[in-house]
């Protein structure tokens, strides 16, 4: 049997997420199918919410088996995002199933603890300039982590002038990256939204494979 799996985040950098979702489905034994619809072709209303992203990749047709859905906690309790998406689901797609996922503030505090991969996509992986990244579940108490994300990358990458600018406007390619080349067995597991989302995924993939 192959899971239709529809994976939808809050941008499209947060498609790095798909090969995690991918490989905890091989691990429990479960071929998985990923649909990310392009809701930038679409004519969405401004903010791009959850409820108008599931009506609209309900409006392009297909079924599902399982919607993995992406909303940073930011600045309220985890707790509310899972109501909402909760919620969105119910309204827009009755009976499907879905995991909330919800980085805690952001998902960019998830990256924060992989300096080496953090020096690599900066295109600098032997660089020794001090990072003064956060350790360990102080990542989720950083008040703005995408900004230092941002501000580490550049500083990591040692760039100046017109080169440095031109590597800051790539950003959202280089979180991409990160969060393809995030090792799903390496510092981020000590951050409970990480586990979160891990261990709920895993118990949707046992239903679906009984």
């Amino acid at each position: 049997m192959t899971a239709r799996v529809l994976f939808i985040g809050e941008g499209s950098s947060d498609n790095g997420l798909v090969p995690h979702i991918e490989s905890i489905a091989v691990r429990k034994g479960l071929d998985v199918s990923v649909t990310v619809p392009d809701f930038g072709l679409l004519r969405l209303p401004t903010g791009h919410s959850v409820p108008d992203k599931l009506r609209a990749a309900r409006a392009l047709g297909g079924s599902y088996d399982l919607a993995v859905v992406q909303r940073d906690a930011d600045r309220g309790p985890a707790q509310d995002r899972e109501d909402e998406i909760e919620k969105a689901v119910d309204v827009e797609w009755p009976g499907l199933r879905h995991v909330a996922v919800v980085p805690v503030r952001m998902l960019e505090a998830w990256l924060l603890l992989d300096e080496a991969c953090l020096r690599q996509v900066a295109e600098n992986p032997r660089g020794r300039v001090g990072l003064d990244l956060p350790q360990g579940m102080a990542a989720e108490n950083i008040a703005d982590p995408k900004q230092l994300l941002k501000d580490s990358l550049a500083r990591a990458s040692e760039y100046k002038g017109r080169r440095l600018a031109q590597f800051q406007k790539r950003f959202s390619q280089h979180r991409l990256r990160m969060l393809e080349l995030l090792d799903p067995e390496g510092p981020v597991t000590c951050l409970p939204s990480w586990r979160a989302f891990v261990e709920d995924l895993d118990a949707a993939f046992e239903v679906l494979n009984e």
